[in-house]
């Protein structure tokens, strides 16, 4: 079966065709994952050293990507790019593609979870926004234009153009929320997911049992977002197991974390 996908598709592009090898060696890996977390988001995600691979074979379903427009292409990297720098087509858009492909149009085979691309616009917003969304079109099957049946959902974080986006309307690409867009009327397919830093909404270390109170305006918050049919991420957090039991007791939907493996067990020891 492997070969006959390879057959048919190696008329293609060479870079497709590569990025699809690298996805089907990868897939006998996490296709055995032994749980896929619903909560689990990879915090640039392409610092770790197998971009995308590392967070599937570990069942996340949440991934973020910081781009920046230089001379025409979309460099995923922190800072400025560098001559090392990746593209978004080659690290994520082509992969995915070829996944859903190979798994009858999921990204994790047999599993109708929802996969998640957070893609962090770091140069300016409307010129960036307008180049991701030329090369998201040649694949179309990311581009969820329903919430029904959606295998990925592509969201625009950092410097987003939002008024553009609504004013366009939702055709694929929706956008992160910050918490002073709720109540504000943006329906859950143009704004999935709320986001905001941790220290905005708790003092809170991590280091010992939080009180009833460190986490009141977090609970009361994630309370406000899923009313909206949301989901709330918060970033900066603790990063270790009492603190991610803690956020998820509070209604935090997605955990951000640098430590892929570790939040693997821990969320599989919680049944998650």
């Amino acid at each position: 079966m492997l070969w006959q996908y390879l057959a048919i598709l190696i008329d293609q592009s060479m870079s497709r065709f590569i990025s699809l090898i690298l996805c089907f060696s990868s897939l006998l890996c996490f296709s055995q994952n032994q749980g896929i977390h619903i909560n689990a988001h990879a915090h640039n995600d392409y610092e770790h050293v197998h971009p995308l691979m590392d967070a599937l074979q570990n069942g996340f379903i949440s991934i973020e990507a910081d781009v920046h427009l230089q001379n025409g292409k979309l460099l995923v990297s922190h800072d400025r790019p560098d001559k090392n720098s990746s593209t978004l087509e080659k690290l994520y858009l082509a992969p995915l593609d070829s996944l859903l492909k190979v798994n009858s149009g999921r990204v994790y085979k047999g599993s109708k979870t929802m996969f998640y691309l957070m893609i962090d616009i770091k140069t300016e917003a409307k010129t960036t926004y307008h180049a991701i969304k030329q090369a998201a079109a040649n694949y179309p099957a990311l581009l969820c234009t329903s919430s029904e049946n959606c295998a990925v959902q592509i969201f625009l974080s950092g410097n987003r153009p939002v008024s553009l986006i609504a004013m366009e309307g939702y055709s694929g690409l929706a956008v992160d929320g910050h918490p002073n867009d709720v109540g504000k009327g943006f329906y859950s397919e143009l704004m999935p997911v709320i986001s905001d830093n941790y220290k905005n909404w708790s003092s809170w270390n991590g280091k010992t049992k939080p009180t009833s109170k460190d986490l009141q305006r977090i609970k009361e918050l994630a309370q406000r977002v899923h009313a909206e049919g949301k989901k709330l991420r918060l970033w900066a957090i603790p990063d270790n197991e009492l603190a991610w039991a803690a956020l998820l007791d509070a209604g935090v939907d997605f955990i951000n974390t640098d430590h892929l493996a570790e939040l693997n067990t821990f969320l599989i020891k919680r049944g998650l």
